[in-house]
């Protein structure tokens, strides 16, 4: 049988920090069987560089949002380019968008307006969301249970607890996972990934950043992704092609995506 394929459905490489070598990034990521990778806007320049990066490399996707601290930046004009951006068939969600209490570097009340903003925009679009929730949870579910059966989506670098994210899945959520599992601290989400249905779980890097332990410190990128999926591989007792297999099928299905784009 051949080896299955991974998807990091959480990376950032249109970050500076991959501008000197982005293409030997790319071909790392291939020899390690990750053959598609979602890159996040955060910003609407950051979502623009995600698109034309995604348009010039097979397996590469996009999404187009405005992330939490940046919040203050969304409005009218900024929300009809979003749309504009989302037009594109490379892009396949709208993220990451959310809440982030730890910062607050835009004011709480700022944030939950762009977030609402933004969830009725995946709505009116049906594109499903990427979240991001830093000590936000009750905020999160508060907002996502409004749009109930409306919107699915990702709940990415997920930091809550089993019974939240019990919630979510109820919401039609998937959960996603990084290189903060393989942090020897974090007892508390190994058991929740132990815990969770395969059908539930996604894989992702946000690199830059969040390096899996074994290569923490460095800069993180999409060739680690299997670091990542050897935790889960563990924690479950299943083989690392079941794993690859049924992450990349939800992947697929939650975010539509298309293997020869």
């Amino acid at each position: 049988m051949a080896d299955k394929m991974f998807v990091d459905t959480h990376a950032h490489l249109q970050w500076a920090s991959f501008d000197d070598d982005r293409k030997d990034v790319l071909e790392r990521a291939k020899e390690k069987r990750v053959t598609r990778i979602v890159n996040i806007g955060f910003d609407l320049a950051g979502s623009l560089k995600g698109i034309k990066l995604a348009e010039n490399h097979k397996g590469l996707y996009a999404t187009v949002g405005i992330h939490p601290h940046s919040a203050n930046t969304l409005n009218e004009k900024t929300l009809d380019k979003l749309r504009e951006l989302a037009k594109n068939p490379k892009v396949v969600a709208i993220g990451e968008i959310g809440l982030d209490y730890y910062r607050n570097l835009s004011p709480k009340e700022t944030q939950k307006k762009a977030f609402e903003t933004q969830l009725a925009l995946a709505q009116e679009l049906e594109l499903p969301i990427m979240i991001h929730d830093r000590e936000a949870h009750d905020d999160i579910l508060q907002a996502l249970s409004r749009f109930k059966g409306k919107i699915r989506g990702v709940m990415h670098c997920f930091s809550g607890s089993k019974e939240m994210a019990q919630q979510c899945i109820d919401l039609g959520f998937k959960i996603s996972f990084n290189g903060t599992i393989t942090y020897p601290k974090n007892h508390e989400l190994r058991e929740i990934a132990k815990w969770i249905d395969l059908k539930s779980m996604l894989l992702e890097t946000d690199c830059p950043w969040l390096a899996p332990q074994e290569v923490r410190g460095k800069r993180n990128e999409p060739s680690f992704l299997p670091m990542i999926a050897r935790e889960i591989v563990n924690l479950k007792r299943i083989n690392v092609d079941d794993l690859a297999e049924i992450t990349t099928s939800n992947a697929e299905e939650t975010l539509k995506l298309r293997a020869a784009s």
